[in-house]
């Protein structure tokens, strides 16, 4: 399946998951020390910075994330992000399609007033 992209002011490639099924997708190809995004809460997409990222990258990913989250799309107001690497994800046996755990994450805010201008900009 094909994954939502963006090319980064730094033209770095992020890759983002549709749904469910794209999420597994998304987790199975990261690689172990690259950066991936996912919402506090339910109903986003896995986002995936390939490769090392540079300054700026991660705030877009997060931006990029959260842009395309339930989160945004019900309250339309800023939006956690939890930032973490490929090696800090996890998948028990009974956890739903899409779903992971994450041993270790920083958190990152995204305000309202960035994802109305990624909208403007990008068009999404």
């Amino acid at each position: 399946m094909e994954f939502r992209k963006l090319l980064t002011d730094k033209n770095t490639l992020i890759l983002g998951g549709k749904n469910s099924k794209n999420n597994e997708e998304i987790v199975e190809q990261v690689g172990k020390g690259e950066d991936v995004f996912h919402t506090d809460a339910v109903g986003s997409p896995f986002v995936n910075i390939k490769g090392k990222a540079r300054r700026g990258d991660a705030r877009q990913a997060a931006v990029f994330c959260a842009t395309f989250s339930k989160e945004w799309k019900k309250n339309k107001s800023d939006v956690i992000v939890h930032q973490f690497k490929g090696r800090d994800i996890y998948k028990n046996k009974g956890m739903k399609e899409g779903t992971f755990g994450v041993k270790k994450f920083k958190k990152i805010k995204v305000k309202k007033e960035e994802i109305q201008e990624f909208l403007e900009r990008w068009g999404k």
